[in-house]
């Protein structure tokens, strides 16, 4: 073969579906990035960082199904580790190039040698370096098949000096299988979870994102046996929408209605979640979870089923099996608290605030309001997620992307410039805390480069606001959480991008619509209260039931016990309530 080692890989990677690959380049990856560089079936992404390069990936690979990033020797492929752990615990397939210094170096302690094996080991699938040309093309259909068929990364080793070998005839394949299976519990399983549903009469679902392709089948569920619908905040998009028994959410950032329709149940499905707060979750109802990765049955909560499957096909096997309720009671009961939790979400929607000191709810839903049906939202971890989960409603159209799981500040600006190049069609909007866009500011330059129209809306509260807090509800002095950020809107112009202040809460729609409308990428600097979720003066143990005070703090919005003690009074009578 006439052709080099990375232009063999470069061809693998167009084969296998990928159109872009996230990098820096640099010694060691120039073979690759001249190889990229003469194929005009994929493109070099040159971003400012290369962990800004692993959480675009993610953000692709979670909305096309795969995607590539790659890092230079030592320093550069380092980088990528936080935004691969980011993909590999959300389940995303990701290959990671892990470039390094030549074979003949390996072992001598030379310049920005590292051990790739042991560096990623904890954030991948599959990791190996392909140390001669013919192991290259192996190992790159092993690495895709691992990131694609086990949901998370795979990382390729590849030494400089083998990426300019002469290219080896693969003795196996080169293409990738993408196989998909359909997968259920057994009968004998499918009829003890029946069993247990017909059984009781006062059930509760609660679904994960492992749901979000089952959401019809969730909602004939629903319809059949009467039971209120929760859903974590990756389940969100796809569960919430066109659904007349969801509850809204439970967890860290969830609401009462959900945490109270799982703890007044008698029975929960746990459908294609993986909720990781303990807390939350009942000690004392019957429970049946549904996974499709079996290894996680029973990990959150004690289980008196749990079955192995894909939620569409396991629903789809059950509904022949179970009786219908008639009996409504418990049902109504936890939509009206969720109706009585949406009133009190409202209040500082109606009331914007004051001047620098805009209600950061009022800038979620308007938000919510002013983007398209098919948007694409991206949530910085802290606050930013507080009000994207309460306030951004799903269509059925939309995605929301967050690190849901591994929980890292500053990946939504990264990962909106994924969105943007994998979905140029779609709206993307960037939520972004002002101590989550300072620490990648330079991947302002991407978005320029590339000519993205993100729409970036910084809630700057002048604190890292989760954080305090958090000190806050300890009884700690928040300490050190303050910022004295720079003015990010001048930040932008210096980038090219156009940059809009917010100060005055009846500026708000105004200047958020003049974002949107803007052709082109565009930050809009809004100044939000930063003390947004103050504590309320008195928390009694009677509302906490059991839960930490700092996720009491997040979850009760109001005067809500009076709510819960009418409906709890009795069931049978909400009607009569209603009226």
């Amino acid at each position: 073969m006439s052709k080099k080692v990375a232009e063999q890989l470069v061809d693998m990677l167009v084969q296998a579906g990928i159109k872009r690959i996230y990098a820096i380049t640099g010694d060691s990856l120039n073979e690759l990035n001249d190889a990229v560089r003469r194929n005009d079936q994929i493109q070099w992404v040159h971003v400012r960082h290369e962990e800004a390069g692993a959480y675009a990936a993610a953000a692709e690979a979670e909305l096309k199904g795969l995607a590539c990033c790659a890092g230079s020797s030592g320093p550069g492929h380092i980088h990528l580790i936080n935004g691969l752990y980011d993909a590999h615990r959300a389940n995303v397939p990701v290959l990671a190039i892990a470039s390094t210094c030549a074979t003949t170096e390996f072992g001598s302690g030379y310049f920005q040698e590292t051990n790739i094996t042991k560096l990623f080991d904890d954030c991948s699938h599959y990791n190996q370096i392909a140390a001669t040309a013919a192991q290259l093309p192996r190992m790159t259909q092993a690495a895709i098949q691992h990131a694609v068929q086990r949901k998370g990364v795979a990382v390729l080793g590849l030494p400089g000096d083998v990426s300019a070998m002469a290219a080896v005839e693969n003795i196996s394949s080169n293409k990738n299988y993408f196989s998909k299976a359909l997968i259920r519990p057994s009968d004998e399983d499918i009829a003890g979870m029946a069993s247990l549903i017909n059984r009781y009469q006062k059930v509760s679902i609660y679904c994960g994102i492992g749901a979000a392709d089952a959401h019809d089948e969730v909602v004939q569920l629903a319809e059949m046996i009467n039971a209120p619908i929760g859903y974590s905040f990756r389940g969100k998009m796809g569960i919430q929408y066109n659904n007349p028994y969801e509850v809204g959410m439970t967890g860290l950032l969830g609401l009462p209605s959900a945490y109270h329709s799982m703890h007044e149940s008698d029975l929960i499905i746990l459908l294609g979640t993986d909720f990781p707060y303990v807390p939350f979750m009942p000690t004392d109802k019957k429970i049946i979870q549904v996974d499709l990765q079996p290894e996680r049955l029973g990990r959150r909560a004690k289980l008196d089923i749990g079955l192995h499957g894909d939620i569409k096909t396991t629903l789809t096997a059950l509904f022949p099996l179970l009786n219908r309720k008639d009996d409504d009671s418990f049902l109504k009961a936890q939509l009206h608290i969720y109706g009585k939790v949406k009133e009190h979400l409202n209040i500082y929607v109606e009331d914007k605030g004051a001047e620098n000191a805009i209600h950061p709810e009022a800038v979620a839903a308007c938000l919510d309001k002013l983007a398209t049906e098919d948007a694409i939202f991206t949530v910085d971890t802290g606050m930013c997620c507080v009000w994207g989960a309460r306030y951004i409603q799903a269509t059925g159209k939309r995605h929301m992307l967050g690190s849901f799981t591994h929980g890292s500040m500053a990946n939504a600006m990264p990962h909106a410039i994924g969105a943007a190049l994998s979905c140029p069609d779609r709206q993307v909007v960037a939520m972004c805390g002002d101590g989550g866009i300072s620490m990648l500011l330079g991947d302002l330059a991407t978005i320029k480069q590339y000519k993205l129209p993100i729409k970036i809306i910084v809630f700057n509260n002048r604190s890292l606001g989760m954080v305090k807090l958090e000190m806050e509800v300890a009884g700690l002095p928040d300490s050190e959480t303050d910022m004295e950020n720079p003015d990010f809107s001048v930040i932008a112009g210096a980038m090219g991008i156009k940059g809009i202040t917010i100060n005055h809460p009846n500026d708000l729609e105004t200047s958020l619509r003049q974002a949107f409308e803007h052709d082109g990428p565009v930050l809009v600097n809004v100044f939000t209260d930063p003390n947004a979720l103050a504590m309320p003066p008195k928390v009694e143990l009677k509302m906490v039931k059991g839960m930490a005070l700092s996720m009491t703090r997040l979850m009760l919005g109001g005067k809500f016990q009076e709510v819960l003690d009418t409906v709890k009074s009795g069931y049978k009578h909400m009607g009569e309530l209603l009226d």
